[in-house]
């Protein structure tokens, strides 16, 4: 059965690996990656080619909630015309961590929130009423939401959380201008994309279904580009050593567990947390009705037109 399937972060990493699982594995598919400029469309011609799939892109800058409306306004309208099979998935796999809390995009809301929560929100709402059931909505979270060192090894402070109104602005946290305030941005925007997963999961009609996907520690992709020289080279050539043990995940079996959360193999209910290749509890905190709704609302002022 034709079908379409749209998703970010697919570019590299994790979602490249996802991608390519997910298109070998899905007869029919149509993939529409999310993607920043030109990149998108060198995607779109590396994945297709790589077994004459049918790859296909949008342009947009997820820090900008104007250039996410554009390109889910230009989705919608290339379903509407049929140049799309129906829409049956989302993957919200992008994801970014600054080195401060301090980073300011062009709708005045502090990056790391826009990226890691309003970005797929907007997506989410905008394509809503184009899902063509049954559906899923994939958003990929983190265990450093746990705010322990069993799941984040110390490495990733745990989340603060406060008011909406505050968080999604730059200054959130303490000695904003600093690393582990950036990290504790992170955490917190990854229990905030949880939170919204058991919103979607209330609010959304019967049979498009919402997933959260935790691949754990993952060293060796791109999420440390914006950190310090001495970090970099630490995730990209030190702490990939650690796939070797069951405190790690690599690459490629994080996008591999990824896919399988996508295409249903893994089974999840609706407003599920899936850790690697099942599901589970997040954290005591993640489950917060009241928390929830006021997320929810924010988001929508956020993020309204």
């Amino acid at each position: 059965m034709k079908h379409t399937i749209v998703m970010t972060g697919a570019s590299r990493g994790i979602g490249r690996v996802a991608a390519g699982h997910i298109l070998r594995r899905s007869a029919g598919l149509h993939l529409l990656v999310v993607a920043r400029g030109s990149s998108g469309h060198r995607l779109a011609e590396e994945l297709a080619t790589d077994g004459g799939h049918e790859v296909s892109h949008v342009p947009a800058d997820l820090g900008s909630l104007d250039s996410v409306r554009s390109a889910a306004t230009e989705i919608r309208d290339r379903l509407d015309r049929g140049d799309l099979p129906p829409l049956r998935g989302f993957v919200g796999n992008a994801g970014i961590q600054y080195t401060n809390a301090l980073t300011e995009g062009p709708d005045g809301f502090e990056s790391t929130f826009t990226v890691n929560v309003l970005a797929n929100h907007l997506f989410v709402r905008l394509l809503q009423d184009r899902f063509a059931a049954p559906a899923r909505i994939v958003i990929t979270v983190s265990d450093t939401h746990f705010g322990d060192v069993r799941h984040n090894l110390g490495m990733v402070p745990g989340p603060s959380w406060t008011s909406p109104d505050v968080l999604a602005r730059p200054g959130a946290f303490a000695r904003p201008a600093t690393a582990v305030a950036g990290r504790t941005a992170y955490s917190t925007s990854k229990l905030a994309a949880i939170h919204l997963v058991h919103e979607y999961a209330r609010r959304l009609p019967t049979g498009i279904d919402a997933v959260a996907y935790n691949p754990g520690f993952v060293p060796g992709t791109g999420l440390a580009r914006h950190a310090d020289p001495f970090s970099r080279f630490a995730m990209r050539r030190v702490l990939p050593m650690m796939t070797l043990t069951p405190f790690a995940t690599s690459p490629e079996a994080a996008g591999r567990s990824l896919a399988d959360v996508v295409l249903g193999t893994t089974v999840a209910p609706t407003g599920s947390y899936v850790d690697r290749d099942r599901v589970d509890r997040s954290s005591e905190e993640s489950y917060d009705p009241l928390r929830e709704g006021e997320l929810w609302e924010a988001a929508e002022r956020f993020t309204a037109a």
